[in-house]
């Protein structure tokens, strides 16, 4: 890379907080603002956002730190926990910034790299949303390689965080297969589902109890400044019942509603 293209990078990196990778034009997208909510207005998952806010301080503040995997239900806040972490930090570390890759573009991550490791006075987190595996394919060699040698391939400057669904990055069938047709079963399997172990943090997001829900419901009320009651209260119960599921999502969507329904205009 020339003299002028780390100037042009440098000038894109100084103006903007987050990018998109594109991997047909090879060059960062440009997002000028990163949409999630505020980080006190995720509920139930304490922990996580602590252990996630701490690490990605750290890392802000120039400290080498540990790639992160989150795992588990859907619609519990994995991505968004990620986006209003930085959002948050990003304020007092304008050095931090966040890129986006796609799963289907995993691998560009050495072409990043080799692109990213020459600005060392930015601090960049690679973040791929959704990851999982249905095979053992070129894709999941490629970043069980790169986590592998982190210390000798991942530049100091970058971490990487990854959500996924499933704790193992892939399927139980995938475990289930190789168990059964492996001749040396421990070994097999241990070198299969061995990926996650890669990430020096593990946080686990799961179904959230019906008070960890209501509380969630009263929360974007009183932020929203919406009026709410006791029947508005069993009319989000029912609505989680309705979709299956009892989830951060599903709080913000019956949130929406209310809202509407309330003749209010709000932005989440």
């Amino acid at each position: 890379m020339n003299f002028y293209a780390n100037y042009k990078l440098n000038h894109q990196f100084k103006r903007n907080i987050g990018f998109i990778w594109d991997a047909k034009k090879t060059k960062f997208k440009n997002i000028h603002k990163i949409k999630s909510i505020e980080l006190k207005l995720l509920i139930g998952i304490e922990r996580q956002k602590k252990i996630l806010f701490n690490n990605t301080l750290n890392f802000a503040k120039g400290n080498f730190t540990n790639n992160a995997l989150l795992w588990g239900a859907r619609g519990n806040g994995k991505s968004t926990l990620i986006k209003s972490t930085f959002n948050e930090i990003s304020l007092n570390h304008e050095k931090l910034k966040l890129i986006q890759l796609n799963k289907n573009d995993l691998s560009d991550i050495e072409k990043i790299y080799h692109i990213l490791e020459k600005f060392n006075n930015y601090r960049f987190i690679l973040f791929i949303d959704d990851l999982s595996f249905e095979k053992i394919d070129s894709e999941y060699k490629i970043i069980k390689s790169v986590l592998e040698g982190s210390i000798q391939h991942q530049p100091s400057n970058i971490i990487i965080y990854v959500t996924s669904n499933r704790r193992h990055l892939m399927t139980r069938d995938m475990i289930e297969n190789e168990r059964s047709s492996a001749i040396h079963t421990d070994e097999s399997v241990e070198e299969k589902i061995s990926l996650s172990d890669r990430f020096g943090i593990w946080l686990g997001f799961h179904t959230l109890s019906q008070e960890e829900y209501i509380k969630i419901i009263k929360t974007y009320c009183k932020f929203y400044k919406i009026s709410i009651n006791e029947k508005n209260i069993k009319e989000s119960i029912r609505w989680s019942l309705q979709r299956g599921n009892r989830t951060g999502r599903t709080a913000v969507q019956y949130i929406i509603q209310l809202a509407a329904t309330k003749n209010l205009k709000i932005s989440i």
